[in-house]
This record gives C-alpha cells, sequence and structure tokens, in this order.
C-alpha cells in the first residue's frame, strides 16, 4: 500500500513541478530545432557531421533539461532549488501556465511548418490543362533530390528482412552525408514498403523527388547480392543499375559505392569530407549490423501503447549484444542510450526487479559512452 502512495506522491510531484510540462515544450522545440538546422545547415553549406552533433546535442539536453525542471524552481528572487522553496512560496502553477502558453505557440509554429513541408511537397497544382501543368510542377523539383524507397527482401529466411532495411537506412544516410542533394527521410518512404506494384511517377510527385532508387538484397549462408537501379521519377526511365554478387563482409562497401555512384550520376559535388564520411563503415562486424539493424526497426515501430515498452526491452537487448560484439559502434550506442531514456521517462519502471534507478545509470552509462565515441573533428 505504501509502495502505490509513494509512486502516486511521486507522479504528483513530477506534475507539482512542471516536468512533464517541459517534457513536452522539450521536444516541440527540439522537432523546430532539429527542422531549421535542416533547412539552414545545407544552405551554409555545414559539413555532414555537423548534423549529427546537432541531433545528438538535442537528444542528449531531454534528460538534462527534466532534470532541471524537477531539481530547481524558478521563483521572483531568481532560480532556487526546489527543495528551498516553501509552498507558500512556491509559483510553479504561475510557470506552468506560462510554459502552456509557450508550449501552445510552439506548436501552432510546428504545426504551420509541417503543413507548409507538406503542402510544398506536393506537385504544384494549376486549373491549366496537363500540357502545361507538367513544366510547371517539374520546375518546383530539385533536380538533385531523390528518395531510397525500402529494398524488396529477396532471401529466403523472411528474417533478413531486418538485414535488407539495414542496407535501405545505410544507403539513405550516405546520400544523405552529401549536402548538394536533397534526400528524402526514411520516415516518409517507409509508407512504400507494401508488395504491391509501385507507381514511381506518381511516388515522385507526392515525395517531390526528381529521382528515386529501389533494389533488393538476397543474402544466403556467407554472400549477399544487393541489386540497385536509379529511376527518373519524372519520365519512369531507368538511368543506372548495378547488381552486387560478393561476400557478405564487404556489404559496408557495396553501400558506399551505390551512394557514390548515384551522386556521379547525378552530378552531385562530393567533398573530401563527404567522401570519407560515405567510406566510413558504421562498423566492422556484420552480426553487430544485423542485431543493430533488428533493434531500430522495434524502436522506430514503438508508440504510447502497451506493446511499445516490451519492444524497447527487447531492442536494449540486441543493442547490448551488438556492442558486446562491437564496443566502438556509436549508431548502436546512441540507440542504446535514448531506448534508455524512453524506458526511464516515459515507461517509468517501478517494480522490483527492474527498479528505475537501474534504468537511470543505464541511461546516463549509455549516453556518457555515445559522447565519447563521437567522431573525431
Amino acid at each position: 500500500m505504501s509502495d502505490g502512495t509513494n509512486s502516486g506522491n511521486f507522479f504528483a510531484e513530477l506534475k507539482r513541478r512542471n516536468v512533464y510540462k517541459v517534457a513536452i515544450a522539450y521536444a516541440i522545440v527540439a522537432w523546430l530545432l532539429i527542422q531549421a538546422a535542416s533547412i539552414l545547415f545545407p544552405t551554409f553549406e555545414a559539413p555532414a557531421w555537423v548534423m549529427k552533433v546537432f541531433v545528438t546535442a538535442i537528444i542528449l539536453g531531454f534528460p538534462v533539461a527534466l532534470i532541471f525542471a524537477w531539481a530547481f524552481e524558478i521563483t521572483p528572487e531568481g532560480i532556487k532549488r526546489a527543495e528551498d522553496v516553501s509552498p507558500n512560496e512556491s509559483i510553479t502553477r504561475h510557470t506552468g501556465r506560462k510554459l502552456v502558453w509557450i508550449t501552445l505557440v510552439m506548436a501552432i509554429v510546428a504545426a504551420g511548418l509541417f503543413a507548409y513541408q507538406f503542402l510544398r511537397s506536393k506537385p504544384a497544382a494549376t486549373a491549366a490543362s496537363p500540357t502545361t501543368s507538367a513544366p510547371s510542377g517539374a520546375a518546383t523539383i530539385p533536380e538533385k533530390s531523390i528518395a531510397v524507397l525500402p529494398f524488396e527482401n529477396l532471401s529466403d529466411e523472411k528474417q533478413n528482412a531486418f538485414f535488407t532495411d539495414g542496407v535501405q537506412d545505410e544507403i539513405l544516410t550516405d546520400l544523405a552525408k552529401i549536402a548538394d542533394l536533397k534526400v528524402i527521410s526514411r520516415t516518409s518512404v517507409m509508407q512504400y514498403k507494401s508488395g504491391a506494384a509501385r507507381n514511381l511517377r506518381e511516388i515522385g510527385q507526392q515525395l517531390g523527388v526528381a529521382h528515386l532508387l529501389e533494389g533488393s538484397v538476397q543474402r544466403a549462408a556467407n554472400r549477399v547480392r544487393v541489386n540497385a537501379q536509379l529511376i527518373d521519377a519524372r519520365s519512369d526511365a531507368h538511368l543506372w543499375a548495378q547488381t552486387y554478387d560478393r561476400d557478405l563482409a564487404d556489404v559496408f562497401a557495396i553501400q558506399s559505392e551505390i551512394a557514390k555512384a548515384i551522386a556521379d550520376q547525378l552530378q552531385a559535388k562530393l567533398s573530401p569530407s563527404e567522401k570519407n564520411a560515405i567510406e566510413q563503415p558504421p562498423t566492422a562486424d556484420v552480426t553487430a549490423f544485423d542485431l543493430y539493424s533488428r533493434a531500430k526497426n522495434l524502436i522506430l515501430s514503438t508508440s504510447f501503447s502497451a506493446v511499445a515498452k516490451p519492444k524497447l526491452e527487447e531492442a536494449v537487448d540486441l543493442l547490448n549484444q551488438a556492442l558486446a560484439r562491437d564496443p566502438s559502434f556509436f549508431l548502436a550506442q546512441c540507440q542504446l542510450a535514448y531506448s534508455h531514456d524512453q524506458l526511464y521517462f516515459i515507461f517509468g519502471e517501478h517494480t522490483a526487479e527492474r527498479p528505475s534507478a537501474r534504468r537511470w545509470r543505464s541511461a546516463s552509462r549509455a549516453r556518457r559512452k555515445s559522447v565519447s565515441r563521437l567522431p573525431r573533428l
């Protein structure tokens, strides 16, 4: 009975100290900052690693903001420790109302930006005839733009679908490192993963890109075959195609070669630093990459539902296995830190088997390791 009371008091205190409101406000502001960075960084030709560091800093700042909201309180005399403020002096209600208004304004701005991006990605609609509207719509789509559609898994073992998704994701990530290219996010392209026949012209118009990359992956024992083809979404013409049949250990080299071939076909400027970033494999261990791909699919498929917590816990186990094989696997360490944070802050574990204190220590340890493994600049 006392455990239930303590748990209730804890969540009530979280609410009183505006921790929930800070979390929501931080998430909205973080999304706005990332959207602004995705526009401004390419404009100023910032290297690809700048965006990675920026996003990592925002992720790591989330728990810091929550800790600050819990431990400190804003008073008319300034910022004080929450324990030093008596209930009579506390103005958390007033501060909470301000946070609600700030969050509301930020949410309206975020909704407006989302609506602008959504409408901009649609083909320009005019009242003119199809023959006159086609050039106008084509003119709004950047020539050096591409979407990497989900690759088809041709392996006999269907569990290799995770590996196929990982190959597609790494090719997309490599292309996104090229500032001269507009690359559509993984979230936007995963809706086309179904086995139904694709209308590539419609997909190109829906995503607002001039080119599409599609392909397939077949894995058998220690061999892998990757087929990739570049298509002009405006004319449905095949511009480039290549089949790579190699040892499984060469899969990362295949991903880099495809990315560089696409950049060459689209005549995108590739700086020496971008070329080095593309050629740098995420890990030297294929099994670790397989475990990471499975974990990432689980993390991306989670939502605020009853099945989300078991998926995150399974992802943590898979990521720990991947890091046991390759402790320097930076992307796996970042996903592990994120998973621990989600489990601690959103699905607060207060059971005897997995106490919240242990989860907090795991999250902190994972964040420190991910920061220590940032690429040297």
